[in-house]
């Protein structure tokens, strides 16, 4: 599938894999003893340089930079602020169960990260050199 819908399915794809990620990697590093908080921001980082990788090359079909991280990294953080706060607001003015507010946070950051990449992060056409 081509176009936007095409890219949207993909990077659906690319971001549950990097879920994956961030969920072992928070797990094994919670378990070889680093506290909550740093295993979470730890896989939390693994995660997205995994998923900007692959959202890179599948999604977007372009060639991995570190400024592209740099962007990306931005975006997600812009994402995980959306998350908390649409899950917060959600939770108090319509006092829906807390699971119920944080998948709609979820949802929203999805549709706000999607949007982000594609009109911001990857703008430009892929440039050949690699991860630099």
């Amino acid at each position: 599938m081509t176009g936007r819908v095409g890219q949207l399915i993909r990077y659906s794809a690319t971001g549950g894999l990097a879920a994956a990620v961030d969920l072992c990697g928070f797990v094994l590093l919670e378990r070889a003893g680093l506290g909550v908080g740093q295993a979470a921001a730890l896989s939390f980082l693994v995660a997205t340089i995994v998923n900007y990788l692959l959202t890179a090359r599948f999604v977007f079909a372009q060639t991995p930079t570190t400024r592209g991280y740099g962007r990306f990294l931005l975006a997600a953080l812009t994402g995980f602020g959306v998350n908390v706060g649409v899950t917060v607001l959600v939770l108090r003015l319509f006092c829906l169960p807390p699971v119920l507010s944080k998948a709609i946070g979820i949802g929203m950051a999805f549709f706000i990260n999607f949007t982000l990449n594609a009109l911001f992060v990857f703008r430009e056409t892929g440039r050949p050199g690699g991860f630099h």
